[in-house]
């Protein structure tokens, strides 16, 4: 469907003679069977897939012992839906298997100590599910995970480049705009104007596979809406799920209630002055003791990502992170967009957008965040001083400031003034174009899914 980064992983995997089998992670929905599917067709003679949630039954070759060669033979006489590529066999260094959902089949994870240990085949496992705590609560006996035995990694929604790269924007264009942010030198008014366009249509539209094609297209916000709903309500009916002994799906109705009560807070959250998270927004009656848990639960899921506070700004950064004072993000603008009113999209495109807008900008940057792997963290006080984010650019901390207009930086000059933190850099993103003073760079919204991953 679309160019994705992760298919550039995928390659140095492939060619690595020691490689274990790899196990890709993340928010269902973002790509990862599509993505997997593609490079099997384009890189190997034989290709199976193996999807334990669409067809439980294959998780019974996984229940005898773990000779490959007898689940070789198993999986050379699935029916042809089970083959990505027409006519594949099982041939030895030349066929891969997938495994898909593999968190429906515990046992099938457990062999891949065998297979890395064979050596003749390779494997790639996808889960939408595994970093759920206790999402498996049966008492059915799995023979474990191997230490050493799989390589792990997360894919995440289209960032903004691969938003661009789906959009048709060249890719000449896209270096072009990080030569001058590397020289920190203004672009050609023209390209600033259209690249604000762009991710204005971002915002709108997110990172998610599904919506970024029914973007493409129809050209129709309606459509686009539509589709970033039918997505939330399917995650909404995986809150609360546990596999139980019978490896079939069960919905703990009370844990599902309040991990809904924290998600259909976020925008309330983000709405305030003071972007906290906090409990009262729920319900008068929530605490931390009865909500905590779902928070934790929705970032698991990959939903959301949590931005903790620092005490001081010094490093290494999660040694001074208070766990009780934090904000939370959507993983995902879009996710974000299809949460509030209809008439929203107008709005951020016709740039008539003011209450809320910071909400969404802010959102937009922790987004790229997320996407880029990097933690996040944030500087408040209970004088009124807050600073939106604290990172590392180039293993130089920054704080990070982001401006619906192009707004004061307050906060961020009594922080570089004072001689108790250790910290002298500012970026400031905002609608401006690139420009830099005296320890203080001003970069353009755009311009994040590339300077905050240097």
């Amino acid at each position: 469907m679309f160019e994705r980064k992760i298919t550039q992983y995928l390659m140095k995997w492939k060619t690595n003679p020691s490689k274990n089998p790899l196990v890709i992670k993340g928010l269902r929905q973002v790509g990862k069977t599509f993505v997997v599917k593609e490079f099997a067709r384009n890189n190997y003679e034989n290709a199976f897939l193996l999807d334990f949630r669409k067809q439980p039954s294959l998780q019974t070759i996984f229940d005898r012992d773990f000779n490959i060669d007898e689940i070789a033979l198993f999986i050379s006489s699935l029916p042809k839906e089970n083959r990505i590529i027409s006519n594949s066999r099982m041939v030895p260094n030349k066929t891969i298997l997938i495994f898909d959902e593999i968190q429906d089949c515990p046992n099938a994870r457990s062999s891949l100590r065998y297979f890395k240990e064979d050596g003749r085949y390779d494997v790639i496992c996808t889960g939408s599910l595994l970093g759920l705590n206790g999402y498996r609560t049966g008492k059915k006996t799995t023979r474990g995970i191997a230490v050493g035995s799989e390589e792990q990694i997360e894919m995440f929604p289209m960032d903004f480049e691969e938003f661009l790269w789906a959009i048709n924007i060249e890719k000449d264009l896209i270096n072009l705009i990080k030569q001058h942010i590397d020289a920190k030198k203004e672009l050609p008014d023209y390209i600033h104007q259209r690249m604000l366009e762009l991710v204005r249509q971002y915002i709108c539209v997110g990172g998610m596979p599904d919506v970024v094609d029914a973007f493409v297209n129809t050209n129709d916000f309606s459509v686009v809406r539509a589709t970033q709903l039918r997505l939330i309500n399917d995650y909404k009916s995986d809150f609360g799920v546990h596999l139980n002994s019978n490896n079939e799906l069960e919905i703990n109705d009370l844990e599902k209630a309040k991990i809904l009560d924290v998600f259909d807070s976020i925008p309330k959250q983000l709405a305030k002055e003071n972007k906290k998270f906090q409990y009262v927004t729920i319900d008068k009656k929530a605490k931390a003791r009865t909500h905590e848990n779902a928070i934790i639960w929705l970032r698991d899921y990959g939903l959301i990502d949590i931005c903790y506070n620092l005490s001081t700004i010094d490093e290494p950064f999660d040694f001074f992170a208070v766990k009780d004072q934090f904000k939370v993000y959507l993983s995902d603008i879009g996710l974000l967009i299809g949460m509030l009113d209809s008439n929203v999209q107008l709005k951020i495109m016709s740039n008539d957008l003011e209450i809320g807008k910071g909400m969404l900008y802010e959102n937009l940057i922790a987004d790229a965040f997320h996407k880029l792997k990097k933690p996040l963290y944030y500087f408040s006080k209970d004088s009124g001083l807050e600073i939106d984010f604290v990172t590392n650019i180039s293993s130089t901390p920054y704080l990070v400031e982001v401006k619906a207009k192009s707004g004061n930086t307050k906060s961020a000059n009594s922080v570089l003034q004072n001689p108790n933190y250790n910290i002298d850099e500012l970026l400031k993103l905002t609608s401006q174009n690139i420009g830099y003073v005296e320890h203080k760079l001003t970069l353009p919204y755009y311009s994040a899914f590339y300077i905050l991953g240097k």
